[in-house]
């Protein structure tokens, strides 16, 4: 997830075999899901955290995070 370009639409397939069960536990409470939908909306000056879109709402991940989600974008 971390290498989306801003407005870049993405579906999440799952988590990385590197994820801390803690990780993956705070990414699905965020509504980050094998099957959903996320839009990379912006970085922050400094370029972390980066700004999602999942669903209604926007939450903001830092790089290590994202890294940890794998995505599939459409072809």
């Amino acid at each position: 997830m971390a290498d989306l370009t801003p407005g870049q639409r993405a579906r999440v397939v799952g988590y990385g075999t590197e994820v801390e069960p803690s990780t993956a536990r705070r990414l699905f409470d965020l509504g980050i899901s094998p099957g959903i939908e996320v839009v990379m909306v912006r970085r922050a000056p400094l370029r972390d955290p980066v700004i999602y879109r999942v669903g209604d709402y926007e939450i903001a991940l830092r790089g290590q995070q994202a890294r940890c989600v794998r995505v599939e974008t459409p072809s």
